[in-house]
């Protein structure tokens, strides 16, 4: 029979010993993360289920940030070098430093989903650090370079290994924590880009002293010295990051045992599919609802890239000098912090990820409006915090949605691929709409960045309205199947995922 599924509480005792019986019934043709090795699920309380979760939040989430943050300093960083000496250095005429910028997202958007394919085949405690180390060295030889061609192709190589961290995180977290769960953990985790926003303009500042050490220029010295922390980061993850709740050894049997369990029923009442098939890359490439969140997405990640590749030379054209500069980029990504995390804990509270991602657009509207016009110098520096925190605020929320409404693992990790893989082709364009020749109002990017989030503002909505009427046609059939005894096995369910009678989309 296929029952409603429970979004409530996992502490709810009587949901726990009925999910506990079906996972008995069919544990004989169905393991789920391997919990047919552990003992039964425990009855937890409140505070005991609160207790284990800060728990996993201890392990997981300091190094994950960690690693996010030096990723995005990374790619993002040649925002801060151009403006000590890179252009000048590497002879960046006309469109070059554009480009330079652009072959970054090829690859890095290419190679999103094949990397999301291998996460479970080659563990992720070690193909995250693995990558982490490889792009720290193309970093590090990234300072090294003499001329424009050995830039791009150092982007481009940087494209490939960084391409597997971000969707690879956010697909490892969907197996650790429930849906209802997860925008914060997203939030934590995007926060490391936030605080790379801060940290980059102020670390480019100090190590603007160290131009002209050992013959090179301050660029060169911001590439090297960050690349040489973010290999020491991919180290430390060897050590700390873990696989899977069923083999996690910080959590006791029965610890593990509950983990799974909360994610086997978390989005089906007969347990999610785990196992690979080739059906579940069709299922995720036929999903109309993949396609329709790219654009969203797309709304969100255009001014995104646009305001961090690009804010350092934004507030300079407002006539501050390079160090200046630097520093002025810091406050808004705090700024970015906080409504980031306030965003990310409300949306979870209330359960709805739409009304967070819609706030950010309004944001980014009232931002680049304010920027585009002739107002003075302080207004447009103020418009750059809601430029700022618009955009990284609604992120955590536009990936989280679409994670929480894809059911099956395979499915949702490719779904979730092909959403940030195709969805950052916008970073490709942001890369390219800030023109030099345009500067100091850049009417063309700030026009640009306006138009993405005008796609928000049309493409949002209808997902609302199509997820809406999909939710109150299951609540119709369900009634239906009970008055005429229609009766679905627990095969079927799991098969049909997030299209099963019993699945509700979140709003």
């Amino acid at each position: 029979m296929a029952e409603k599924k429970s979004e409530g509480s996992s502490s709810d005792h009587a949901s726990i010993e009925k999910s506990s019986a079906q996972r008995i019934e069919v544990a004989d043709v169905y393991d789920f993360g391997g919990d047919t090795t552990l003992p039964p699920p425990p009855k937890l309380t409140p505070e005991q289920e609160k207790k284990l979760w800060r728990k996993i939040d201890m392990r997981l989430m300091p190094i994950l940030t960690l690693m996010y943050l030096f990723s995005f300093l990374d790619r993002g960083n040649i925002g801060n070098a151009k403006l000590q000496g890179l252009t000048t250095q590497l002879n960046l005429t006309g469109n070059k430093y554009n480009i330079a910028l652009t072959m970054y997202f090829v690859p890095y958007c290419l190679f999103e989903c094949p990397a999301n394919l291998v996460l479970k085949k080659f563990r992720p405690s070690r193909w995250l650090p693995g990558i982490t180390i490889t792009w720290g060295i193309i970093m590090t030889l990234m300072g090294l370079v003499k001329n424009y061609p050995q830039l791009v192709g150092t982007r481009v190589v940087l494209g490939v290994t960084e391409a597997g961290l971000f969707p690879g995180v956010v697909y490892y977290l969907t197996l650790w924590y429930p849906r209802h769960m997860l925008q914060f953990r997203v939030g934590i985790f995007y926060g490391g880009a936030t605080v790379a926003g801060a940290f980059s303009g102020l670390l480019a500042f100090a190590i603007s002293f160290m131009s002209g050490t050992d013959g090179m220029l301050g660029w060169s010295w911001i590439f090297v010295c960050i690349s040489i922390a973010t290999v020491a980061v991919g180290i430390l993850a060897f050590f700390v990051l873990v696989d899977f709740p069923s083999t996690a050894t910080f959590l006791t049997p029965e610890e593990r045992a509950f983990v799974v369990w909360r994610k086997k029923y978390d989005n089906s009442s007969v347990g999610e599919e785990e196992h690979f098939a080739i059906r579940h890359v069709w299922q995720a490439f036929s999903d109309w609802q993949v396609w329709l969140h790219i654009l969203i997405y797309m709304s969100i990640i255009g001014p995104l890239y646009g305001i961090s590749l690009f804010l350092p030379s934004i507030i300079n054209g407002f006539g501050f000098n390079t160090a200046i500069s630097q520093l002025l980029t810091v406050p808004p990504y705090v700024f970015a912090t906080i409504v980031l995390i306030v965003f990310a804990i409300w949306s979870d509270r209330i359960q709805k990820r739409s009304p967070f991602i819609l706030a950010g657009l309004i944001m980014c509207l009232i931002g680049f409006a304010i920027n585009i016009s002739e107002a003075p110098i302080g207004v447009k520096y103020f418009g750059t915090f809601f430029c700022v925190s618009g955009s990284y605020a609604a992120f955590p929320g536009i990936v989280a949605w679409l994670g929480n409404n894809l059911a099956g693992q395979y499915k949702r990790g490719v779904g979730m691929a092909l959403h940030i893989g195709i969805g950052n082709f916008a970073g490709a364009i942001a890369s390219n709409i800030y023109r030099t020749q345009d500067a100091p109002r850049y009417i063309i990017g700030h026009g640009v960045e306006l138009m993405f989030v005008g796609i928000g503002f049309i493409t949002l909505p209808l997902a609302v309205v199509i997820y809406t009427r999909i939710n109150a046609k299951r609540d119709a059939y369900e009634k239906e199947m009970e008055e005429k005894g229609i009766k679905y096995t627990t095969q079927e369910l799991r098969k049909l995922g997030d299209r099963a009678p019993d699945f509700r989309y979140i709003l």
